[in-house]
């Protein structure tokens, strides 16, 4: 952990890049405010990750921030952006070079398993609902995806099931690692498992 971030880690956070369309025609890096307090919630400090990096820019900021662990937060289906799925291989490399420790949200968790090399595939009725989860984490949650695994990525082992069967978290066999498909922050307040899961993640 860097001496400036001793009572608090800094936690890199990956961000969607929305197309605000006609007038301005921008590309604006964006970030849930209930994101960043969950993090507060668990004592880390989110610092947002700029997608206009590029590969060697997040070489450099990697350098000058030296954040303790990456968040890979949710956002459009990986291959629809180039630049964000660029951006989250280096941010996960960054984090596997030192076992640093590593939450996927959602897409996270997605990116976290195509990385491993696991397929991805269509699924119906996660979107925009709530389901029962069965394995160590059996509880209510949120669902708002339309892809899920094709199974276990390698290296990993798979924390919870939807009741139809497709993988909701996963964590690494090595590494502090964990992905979960739920949304913490879109709870009405964030469960308090979800915060002590991952306090005890970047801990």
């Amino acid at each position: 952990m860097t001496a400036r971030a001793a009572s608090r880690p800094v936690i890199a956070v990956s961000q969607r890049r929305d197309p605000t369309g006609p007038p301005h025609d921008e590309i604006r890096d964006a970030l849930d405010v209930r994101l960043a307090e969950f993090v507060l919630s668990a004592g880390g400090l989110p610092v947002p990750v700029p997608s206009a990096l590029g590969a060697d820019g997040l070489v450099a900021w990697l350098a000058a921030v030296g954040p303790d662990a990456v968040l890979l937060s949710g956002g459009a289906d990986i291959g629809r952006d180039p630049a964000r799925d660029t951006l989250e291989a280096g941010l996960l490399n960054y984090a596997a070079e030192d076992r640093r420790p590593v939450l996927g949200i959602c897409r996270g968790l997605q990116y976290m398993a195509h990385a491993a090399g696991t397929p991805l595939v269509p699924v119906a009725g996660h979107v925009a609902c709530r389901h029962r989860l069965a394995g160590e984490i059996a509880r209510e949650v949120n669902s708002f995806h339309a892809v899920a695994l094709s199974g276990t990525p390698a290296g990993y082992r798979a924390l919870a099931h939807a009741p139809d069967g497709t993988i909701e978290a996963i964590a690494h066999s090595d590494l502090p690692w964990e992905g979960w498909m739920w949304h913490p922050e879109r709870e009405t307040r964030p469960d308090p498992d979800d915060i002590d899961r991952f306090r005890r993640i970047i801990a």
